[in-house]
């Protein structure tokens, strides 16, 4: 299967060795990043720092005019990734051989919501999570659409990967992260993850319900989660916390503005690139779970996108809603970590990835070059080398 690594601008640029480092471990791509969050990253080879500290959520390029006079713009990057630190790094690994797609994150800016507080998701209790825009409001949807096009269509690039493009709600590392002290579960997830914003409060009201009593509901539902009762997992868990006709409208109402965004995101960066140009989403078969791998109906997304990245550390399960479709040409990407201070397993690699095809994987994608150990790294050659 072909392989593709990830990896960040600044784990090539300064290293003369990069490149040609990657593409001896047996891949054929590099999935750069265009458009990132904010993060702290291990640089474990790289001859001038260890530690990279990206400070806001940031565009790894110079951005062009159409952000001119707009409220809701990208950021560029400070000192960890200057000028056109995509191109620089696109170039050199082209050079080496791999073909490049950029990797764009979308709907996940903690600066964004800081600056805009207006943007973010507010939950039932009317806390706002500046991390996570809301992905109904017109400008947030009309600034990633365009953020979207802009960011995965850089020179030279055959195709992209979005990430997070739909929901983002909870569940997901926000600075020091202190919110595992109440098991919410899969329902009690949903329920903190609802946004209330004006947009999501109307779009509640297409769907019959009432914003301010369906924002009573929820805090009343997870009254005894947070007094520590047990919360049932699965959608028949959020039936059962707030009745199955409000649990399905909000997810009506969630389903299409995901499905809508995705689709308007998708045909944006079908229109700027070139014939041929590849388009995936990072993606997870439940439509109603929020984070990085967006919820989406799996039979939408792959009338939608040319397929789909899916992650598969721990197991390749969630292929197979996808690969049921049988949708011929579909790219079915199984993602698999291959740090192993951050839960992965590159030593079971070759068993990993067997077990995927035997799912309905067509690629595998490595996460994360850049972040491995030199160890991790002769582990995934020698099994990419056996495949």
């Amino acid at each position: 299967m072909k392989a593709s690594a990830f990896v960040y601008p600044w784990d090539v640029n300064g290293d003369p060795g990069a490149p040609e480092r990657l593409a001896s471990l047996g891949v054929r791509q590099a999935t750069l990043a265009a458009a990132y969050h904010s993060t702290r990253a291990l640089t474990p080879r790289h001859p001038r720092h260890r530690i990279v500290t990206a400070e806001h959520a940031a565009v790894l390029y110079r951005p062009d005019g159409r952000w001119t006079g707009r409220t809701l713009r990208p950021y560029e990057a400070g000192d960890w990734a200057p000028g056109d630190a995509y191109g620089e790094a696109a170039a050199a690994l082209a050079g080496a051989g791999l073909e490049v797609h950029t990797w764009v994150v979308l709907a996940h800016n903690s600066r964004l919501g800081a600056e805009h507080p207006d943007t973010s998701v507010v939950n039932a209790y009317g806390d706002r999570y500046p991390w996570a825009p809301c992905v109904a409001q017109p400008a947030t949807r009309a600034y990633l659409v365009d953020l979207a096009a802009e960011a995965a269509v850089r020179p030279g690039a055959r195709g992209t990967e979005l990430e997070s493009l739909g929901w983002y709600g909870l569940a997901h590392l926000h600075a020091h992260d202190k919110t595992g002290g109440v098991g919410l579960g899969d329902a009690g997830q949903y329920l903190m993850s609802l946004c209330f914003c004006p947009a999501c409060r109307e779009g509640y009201g297409e769907q019959g319900l009432d914003a301010d009593g369906l924002a009573a509901a929820v805090r009343a539902a997870l009254e005894p989660v947070w007094r520590g009762a047990p919360s049932d997992g699965g959608w028949a868990g959020v039936e059962k916390l707030l009745g199955e006709a409000r649990a399905n409208a909000t997810r009506a109402w969630r389903d299409a503005t995901a499905r809508t965004l995705q689709e308007a995101a998708v045909a944006a960066v079908r229109a700027a690139a070139p014939d041929g140009f590849q388009v995936l989403l990072h993606a997870d078969p439940v439509s109603y779970h929020c984070g990085a791998n967006a919820g989406v109906d799996p039979a939408h997304i792959l009338s939608v996108a040319d397929g789909v990245v899916v992650p598969c550390t721990g197991g390749a399960g969630l292929l197979t809603p996808f690969a049921e479709q049988g949708r011929a040409g579909a790219v079915l990407a199984a993602n698999f970590t291959v740090v192993s201070g951050m839960g992965g397993s590159p030593g079971t690699l070759a068993a990993d990835a067997a077990k995927a095809r035997e799912l309905g994987a067509t690629e595998l994608r490595l996460y994360h070059a850049g972040l491995a150990s030199d160890g991790d790294l002769e582990a995934v050659r020698a099994a990419l080398a056996g495949s």
